[in-house]
């Protein structure tokens, strides 16, 4: 399991923990996005939600760090690059199915896919 030591959390409680790595507005529809196999930053600011870019700038710094994402470079000059799900993010799929599920019962006007696809995983 990785360490998040150079991150400060409000306290040991483990909802508390997660709430201070993904727990605004924009973090996690970043996150669903890599499950939906967007990469490119282009590809994010899409999204319907519309996500300011300096929000979303922020948000892939933000998951790198917390090694949620990594970026991987596929364009030098000038720099571009690619975000994959690393395993630990990966395993915030299960979070999302939970969330779907609970929107599916409580929130009639959701429509989204009944599965995540499976991500492509960059370690």
């Amino acid at each position: 399991m990785e360490n998040n030591s150079s991150m400060e959390f409000r306290s040991s409680c483990p909802i508390a923990c997660v709430l201070d790595i993904i727990g605004d507005k924009w973090t996690l529809l970043v996150v669903r996005d890599l499950f939906l196999n967007k990469h490119r930053y282009g590809e994010f600011t899409e999204s319907s939600e519309g996500i300011p870019t300096n929000t979303l700038a922020d948000r892939l710094k933000k998951l790198e760090a917390a090694g949620i994402i990594k970026r991987v470079l596929y364009q030098s000059n000038p720099a571009r690059a690619e975000y994959y799900l690393t395993r630990k993010g990966a395993d915030l799929g299960e979070v999302l199915g939970a969330m779907r599920k609970w929107a599916e019962r409580h929130v009639p006007e959701v429509r989204f896919p009944k599965t995540f696809p499976q991500p492509e995983i960059r370690d």
